[in-house]
């Protein structure tokens, strides 16, 4: 056994101290103030001046707990809402779930029984892994899955059915779903139906004793896109935003997990992209890695789209090809002057000129195809190709003009096109087992509406616009009958507002951008990019605003931000329980004095 030094004893003690401060700040019996909701906002008074006939509760989470139409939930609901008045104390120790309605198949079982723990950690954490409280009521969780279908896909039905109803010391939950998914998000609504009560002795959780939800997303499609490459991010901050989307029922993690600056994907066929594009050893994503973080995905309710940008965005990881007797498979590679050839630095494009691109590539995505789980798409990139790269590129120049071709835009579209049809067949065979499937591009010159048609099916394109939210690409797109994810720069780019001439928007601008209500748009994406973020900032650069496209896409509600801030500021405090760590939104004094701060 280890001994523990006096001053190493004291500063361990310290620090239990000050994270049990932390935690149980967030919701505490304040000695000070006691709550109680009036016309829908949960009213502070101070302990002092109460009555002795009136009700107030011990916390502001008590409260919220029965107050306003939505209570404490994050997204609302989308179908006929009813919740209790009253609550029952329990214990997670004194939950039992039953599954016997629903199918054997052991992917199902698999699915629920992580679900179930998932479930139980989350209460856990809500009281402060302290709930020992003596309690007699039991809480018994029934689940009725419907089909034995466990892929996850834009067609995934995720709708479900909670009902909860109590009588003496039971509690009985009656969930409800086509899907294991519908399933999962009943259970994280079940989840936010309750609120820590303290005792001397310990804790336990208050929850409503009657309940009846139904719930399903208006949009298939509701991602946040990661930037790791430009930044390496570890795996567990990516578990973390993986914890924080599933909180608020995004669906989407969108990994864009290669670029110019690094290629830390860890590839089969040749290992030596990551030993030249991995900024080191240790920040290199393994094939296993990547099948865990798509297992802890899909436990969440999410799935993993990974991004394979190209023929733009691919410079270091590149470099080896000359000496391996390949030739430039890549162009530009961190040359300068960098504004003459890129975008951002470093630079670096892939060659279509040089025929070896394509058989290196061949064997790239059959590692892909076997990488991603069967029936995944891939999104491939497609942006901010820049041509004065291919310009300088003598071979590339000698390469069109053996094809009778200049050196004006359209030129460089047609070569742009060429590369991309060649690509899309390449991940077709290494697909091969497979039909084919849909893949994403990001809106670029290929996509304006006066060419998209010569170059892009849009029976095999799908197409994510990042564009301001007054541009009329969108709507000039969905009339060719392409299907759309939107990304609105000037609402969802969370990077935005640290550099150059960009601007920050706060949450309420994030919750307030609605995207076009329309069968071929699958839905949105909010998108961190990192240049300038890493694991240390990530948390408080994306939360608590992406709570807000959490409902934004759930269910795009007909109210404006003034009219949710109470629920906002509960999601933020249940994101911090979660273990993230979100930016402050506003001064607590607002958060406990509601609508005073609009």
């Amino acid at each position: 056994m280890k001994t523990v030094t006096s001053e190493t004893g004291f500063l361990l003690i310290i620090i239990a101290v000050s994270f049990h401060y932390v935690m149980c700040t967030l919701d505490v019996s304040d000695s000070l103030y006691r709550f109680r909701c009036i016309k829908g906002k949960c009213i502070r008074k101070h302990r002092e001046s109460l009555g002795d006939t009136e009700q107030y509760m011990e916390t502001l989470n008590q409260c919220r707990l029965l107050c306003g139409e939505y209570g404490p939930l994050w997204p609302i609901p989308t179908g006929p809402l009813r919740l209790g008045q009253e609550t029952k104390e329990i214990i997670p120790d004194n939950i039992s779930f039953d599954y016997s309605n629903s199918p054997e198949e052991a992917e199902v079982r698999r699915y629920l029984n992580e679900t179930q723990r998932i479930f139980v950690k989350t209460l856990l954490k809500e009281c402060n892994r302290n709930c020992n409280h003596t309690t007699t009521t039991n809480l018994f969780v029934f689940i009725n899955i419907r089909t034995g279908d466990t892929t996850l896909s834009w067609s995934t039905n995720e709708s479900y059915e909670l009902h909860l109803r109590s009588n003496d010391d039971n509690i009985e939950v009656y969930i409800t779903a086509l899907t294991v998914f519908g399933a999962r998000h009943a259970l994280e609504t079940l989840s936010q139906l309750v609120a820590s009560k303290y005792y001397p002795d310990g804790n336990c959780l208050l929850i409503l004793s009657t309940a009846h939800i139904s719930d399903g997303p208006v949009y298939p499609h509701r991602g946040f896109l990661l930037d790791a490459a430009r930044n390496f991010i570890s795996l567990n901050a990516i578990k973390r935003q993986l914890d924080g989307m599933a909180s608020v029922k995004l669906n989407v993690l969108h990994w864009h997990i290669t670029d110019s600056q690094s290629f830390p994907l860890e590839l089969v066929s040749f290992p030596l992209v990551t030993k030249h594009g991995a900024y080191s050893g240790n920040q290199v994503y393994s094939q296993q890695d990547v099948r865990m973080i798509f297992d802890y995905a899909k436990h969440r309710g999410i799935r993993v789209i990974l991004e394979f940008d190209a023929p733009a965005h691919a410079g270091n990881g590149w470099q080896w090809a000359p000496s391996a007797g390949l030739g430039n498979l890549s162009v530009c590679v961190n040359e300068q002057p960098w504004r003459k050839l890129c975008i951002e630095p470093p630079c670096g494009q892939f060659n279509p000129a040089n025929p070896n691109l394509y058989t290196v590539l061949q064997e790239v995505y059959a590692d892909f195809a076997n990488l991603i789980p069967p029936g995944e798409i891939l999104h491939m990139g497609g942006d901010e190709v820049f041509f004065g790269c291919w310009n300088a590129t003598q071979e590339i120049v000698d390469y069109l003009a053996k094809q009778r071709k200049g050196r004006e835009q359209e030129d460089f579209l047609d070569l742009w096109g060429e590369f991309q049809s060649n690509v899309l067949e390449l991940w077709d065979r290494a697909r091969f087992d497979d039909a084919p499937l849909s893949t994403i591009l990001w809106s670029s010159h290929l996509t304006d509406p006066n060419v998209i048609e010569k170059y892009l099916s849009n029976g095999r394109y799908i197409i994510q616009t990042w564009v301001e939210g007054d541009k009329d690409l969108p709507k000039q797109l969905l009339k060719k009958g392409y299907r759309l994810i939107i990304s609105t720069k000037n609402a969802w780019y969370l990077d935005h507002g640290f550099w150059g001439i960009t601007s920050y928007y706060n949450w309420r601008k994030v919750y307030n951008n609605r995207i076009i209500n329309n069968s071929l748009v699958l839905g949105g994406e909010a998108c961190i990019w990192t240049e300038f973020i890493d694991e240390h900032s990530l948390d408080s650069r994306t939360w608590p605003r992406l709570a807000a496209v959490g409902e934004r896409l759930w269910a795009n509600p007909n109210i404006d931000a003034s009219k949710v801030e109470a629920r906002f500021y509960r999601q933020r405090n249940r994101l911090i329980t979660r273990g993230l760590n979100p930016e402050a939104v506003t001064p607590y004094w607002c958060v406990q004095n509601e609508g005073e701060c609009q």
